[in-house]
């Protein structure tokens, strides 16, 4: 049985949500009613006599075909973006749509024309088609431009705003998982053994009571004192569990077998800070508490190609049926898809030996630069 995540998010500009037809056509009458108004005036102060009436329904009935035709362009510029490889062919992509766009218009505006007459008598359409042609063609052309750079502008202000929140909640998710860890070792009965096993050892070995005294001081403080690093080196993230196990390893004894298989070229790997200690947690706490015989846990990571793939398994019982997972297994999956996206995975599966085997695999990153986050 095996439970596998592949966190996903769409493209930037394919989640951009602009359609709202009421906003949508406001604005185009709006922008009709400025261009109406400003006409008027012109030819007023030129004593042209001039009607309100068909300044507006001429200025609206224009503005609303370019509405009409503005939304195959947005879908266009979501389709097709001027950033990334291959730009100069989407550039020149566009400067044609940009020409059938505004061919498109002239011939919708002359036969609206045809239909109704915005001066009260209806013109030859070869006629109107030739006044359009050599009055607003090149302005058409403009139009289409500022509509494609409008929908790229509010696309990329919105993925910058969601990068904003899904960092904001990085971080979050991040202290959470940090508080937990803090929860788990500042836990009383956790806490209360650690102690007392120092204690007891203190009259057979002072060496080794002051040693685990220090591996427990140590492990506090540097789960407080990361810096709300997101990412870190395998090397680092290993010294960390170390000191975990060091000090569960004396709570067990005996029950207790760490075995690790870890290639030399994983070690600097960039991984999900604080990403191996719940593993191994659900490890201890599912799978060796529950029984009486020893148990064993096996770490293990090796680099697959441009992957990295880090296994945490136990002896123990077993994945049990419609089981939910617990709060370290989502806030980790959480992490993955909020660092990676489609890119990691987490597999919690039962291993063929007997007991569970926790699967994380990774694109490899070895860039000394633990404080980057990833964020897609």
């Amino acid at each position: 049985m095996a439970n596998s995540f592949h966190p996903h998010q769409d493209p930037p500009l394919a989640r951009l949500r602009w359609w709202h037809p009421p906003a949508y056509l406001g604005l185009w009458l709006f922008i009709g009613l400025t261009f109406a108004g400003q006409s008027y005036l012109a030819q007023a102060k030129r004593g042209l006599t001039v009607s309100w009436d068909s300044t507006l329904a001429g200025a609206t009935a224009d503005w609303l075909c370019f509405a009409l035709l503005a939304l195959p362009a947005i879908f266009l510029a979501k389709k097709f973006t001027l950033a990334g490889p291959h730009w100069r062919l989407r550039l020149f992509l566009h400067f044609l749509a940009s020409i059938v766009f505004s061919l498109a218009w002239m011939l919708l505006r002359a036969g609206l024309e045809q239909i109704l007459p915005a001066r009260g008598r209806a013109l030859p359409f070869a006629e109107i088609l030739r006044y359009v042609l050599v009055a607003t063609f090149f302005f058409n052309l403009l139009v289409y431009w500022v509509v494609t750079t409008g929908t790229h502008a509010v696309a990329y202000y919105q993925s910058f705003r969601e990068r904003e929140v899904r960092v904001l909640e990085l971080e979050q998710r991040l202290a959470t998982a940090r508080l937990h860890a803090l929860q788990m070792q500042l836990n009383p009965h956790f806490l209360f053994n650690a102690l007392q096993g120092i204690s007891t050892l203190m009259y057979r070995d002072v060496d080794s009571a002051d040693s685990l005294l220090v591996k427990l001081s140590e492990l506090l403080r540097h789960a407080l004192d990361r810096d709300h690093e997101q990412r870190v080196t395998l090397a680092d993230e290993l010294a960390f569990l170390d000191r975990y196990l060091a000090l569960e390893q004396m709570r067990f004894g005996d029950r207790l077998t760490v075995e690790r298989e870890i290639s030399p070229e994983s070690l600097d790997a960039l991984v999900p800070n604080l990403i191996l200690q719940p593993l191994v947690e659900n490890a201890i706490q599912h799978g060796l508490e529950p029984q009486i015989r020893p148990g064993k846990i096996v770490i293990q990571s090796h680099v697959l190609q441009d992957r990295v793939i880090l296994r945490v398994t136990d002896n123990g019982r077993g994945l049990e049926e419609n089981v939910i997972p617990g709060i370290g297994t989502t806030n980790t999956i959480a992490r993955l898809r909020q660092l990676y996206g489609p890119r990691a995975s987490f597999t919690l599966e039962s291993a063929p030996e007997g007991g569970t085997c926790a699967r994380v695999e990774l694109p490899l990153d070895t860039r000394k630069n633990p404080r980057h986050v990833s964020v897609v």
